[in-house]
């Protein structure tokens, strides 16, 4: 996938030149990017799923029912999204499924440093420094604990 330079110099007005890191924090451009694309899928995922239903042998009358917040910790950061909600109930993300709290690649991260001997109380560090998250040792914990019986 190509983007044309008009879509990028749309992007990148309104970045700071003083400031070009700026984009690359959770409020500027990369993040908000994030944030927009997953809502996209999520919507699209909604709309499939109530297509779906319409076409089924025995259509029902379910519609989109506004959105709901939810944080969860991607790779290097935090996204506060707004999750499609169905009249009844019955839309199951794929993306950020229910319940989910951590999107793919964060465990991995964490599983990588935990390989290589750090210490909870030091991966907790790292993330902090290195990803601006704040996740506690009990997390680390369990994302451990998932792969050990593994």
């Amino acid at each position: 996938m190509t983007i044309d330079k008009a879509t990028l110099d749309k992007l990148l007005e309104g970045v700071d030149p003083h400031n070009p890191q700026s984009m690359f924090t959770d409020a500027g451009l990369f993040g908000q990017l994030k944030k927009a694309l997953a809502e996209r899928m999520l919507q699209a995922e909604l709309a499939h799923h109530l297509e779906q239903q319409r076409n089924a042998p025995e259509p029902t009358r379910n519609h989109r029912n506004g959105s709901s917040k939810k944080s969860v910790l991607a790779a290097e950061t935090k996204l506060e999204l707004n999750i499609p909600r169905d009249r009844d109930g019955s839309f199951e993300p794929q993306l950020v499924a229910k319940h989910q709290r951590r999107l793919p690649g964060f465990n991995d991260k964490v599983i990588s440093l935990y390989a290589r001997g750090l210490p909870v109380r030091e991966i907790q560090g790292h993330l902090t420094e290195l990803y601006g998250l704040e996740v506690s040792p009990d997390l680390i914990s369990s994302i451990t604990g998932e792969v050990m019986g593994e």
